[in-house]
């Protein structure tokens, strides 16, 4: 009589319960929604952000090449102008001496002129012959009409060879003014480059920081996400869930717990992968996206388990417990019935790990807490199969069910 006045009252919790939690689960769904927002929002600036970054490295690209040939450009330059320098200053040694000669020519002829005059004319060959200079230049034969017109030649020629040096000097300093405008403007033209490298590196840098702020901001949505679908939590949260389950189920709570250090390393980890890398076929996949409307969930972003590296197979595994979304709903009536949650959520830490439970406490000698029982759970758990060559997965979760507080 007094137990069926416990069960009663106990329904009638229940029921009072029961409307108070579809609230909860539709203000965490709301919750949930807000920071999927957040998260699209800072991924978006993130994105926005990392191609402006690389806008203005391919700007700062282009910059630091331009700035690297006006560089060179500055360098040829200057190269060009020290060549004009130089062959400038040839010019004016050759001019200077040919000057030299000129005026050395004008006084043979002066000197010769005069010595003719003063000696009546004398034989020519005897005014030349007293001039050292003048022998030099004149042969014995030539009379005075002839030594002035070879002179006069020879000054002619001379000053043509001056004039065209003179042209020659006057056309090399225009381009060394026109090498100086040009080495100008490559100066001015790499000022104007290292101030705009240095404007884009700033630009760069302020980028950059907003990048690691919005990366930071990111983080911690992610981290309040996976707190609401329960993929963060502590010990005592873990270990509470388990005793829940084995109290629901008859299954140890040692053996759920070391299940799931096995499974997601109690809770801390359930996947990495969105749906669309999970390599899962249509159907489930189908299923899955419709546990995730169900909740008020927005599927793209909800993390599972990533495809398994070792060998060819499908992720797309749940929560804490690591359900598959076809399976989950196989067991979803059940797990509604022990936590009173309709629906039942798979990223619930409650219910999860009671999901867990339930499927390990159909396996016989599980309740009855039998070591063969329980390995064949466990088996059948990872695989659908008690073959021994699971036997490795069945000792793990073994191990840890006697060690489990090593993770805590």
């Amino acid at each position: 009589m007094k137990q069926k006045k416990f069960i009663s009252v106990y329904v009638l919790l229940a029921a009072l319960c029961m409307p108070l939690f579809p609230l909860s689960v539709a203000s965490a769904a709301e919750d949930i929604n807000a920071l999927q927002d957040k998260e699209d929002k800072t991924e978006d600036q993130l994105n926005n952000a990392e191609k402006d970054v690389n806008k203005l490295e391919s700007e700062l690209g282009t910059i630091t090449q331009s700035l690297r040939t006006t560089q060179q450009h500055i360098q040829s330059t200057s190269q060009l102008i020290d060549q004009t320098k130089t062959e400038i200053s040839r010019k004016e040694q050759e001019i200077m001496r040919l000057e030299q000669r000129l005026t050395l020519n004008r006084k043979i002829l002066e000197s010769l002129v005069r010595e003719l005059y003063y000696t009546g004319q004398e034989p020519l060959i005897v005014a030349v012959a007293s001039h050292e200079s003048a022998s030099r230049l004149f042969g014995p034969a030539d009379d005075l009409r002839t030594l002035k017109s070879r002179v006069n030649a020879l000054i002619a020629d001379v000053a043509a060879s001056r004039d065209q040096i003179a042209t020659e000097k006057s056309t090399v300093e225009k381009t060394k003014q026109e090498y100086d405008r040009l080495l100008a403007l490559h100066t001015d033209q790499q000022k104007t480059l290292s101030s705009e490298k240095r404007e884009v590196q700033s630009d760069i840098a302020e980028k950059e920081a907003t990048i690691e702020e919005l990366n930071a901001k990111l983080a911690e949505i992610r981290k309040d996400i996976s707190s609401l679908l329960g993929e963060s939590v502590n010990a005592g949260d873990i270990v509470e869930a388990a005793e829940l389950a084995s109290k629901k189920t008859g299954v140890r709570k040692n053996f759920i717990l070391g299940m799931l250090v096995v499974e997601s390393d109690l809770g801390r980890y359930t996947g990495g992968c969105t749906y669309d890398k999970t390599n899962m076929s249509k159907n489930r996949e189908k299923i899955f996206k419709q546990i995730a409307d169900e909740l008020g969930y927005k599927y793209k972003k909800l993390k599972l388990s990533c495809p398994p590296k070792s060998y060819k197979g499908s992720g797309g595994a749940m929560g804490v417990a690591q359900f598959m979304p076809d399976t989950w709903m196989g067991y979803k009536s059940r797990i509604a019935s022990a936590t009173g949650h309709n629906p039942p959520n798979p990223w619930s830490l409650t219910d999860g790990v009671m999901a867990m439970a339930i499927k390990l406490s159909v396996v016989p000698g599980v309740t009855s807490q039998q070591k063969s029982g329980e390995r064949n759970a466990a088996k059948l758990y990872l695989s659908g199969t008690t073959s021994s060559k699971y036997d490795w997965y069945a000792d793990r979760v073994l191990y840890w069910a006697k060690h489990y507080k090593e993770k805590l």
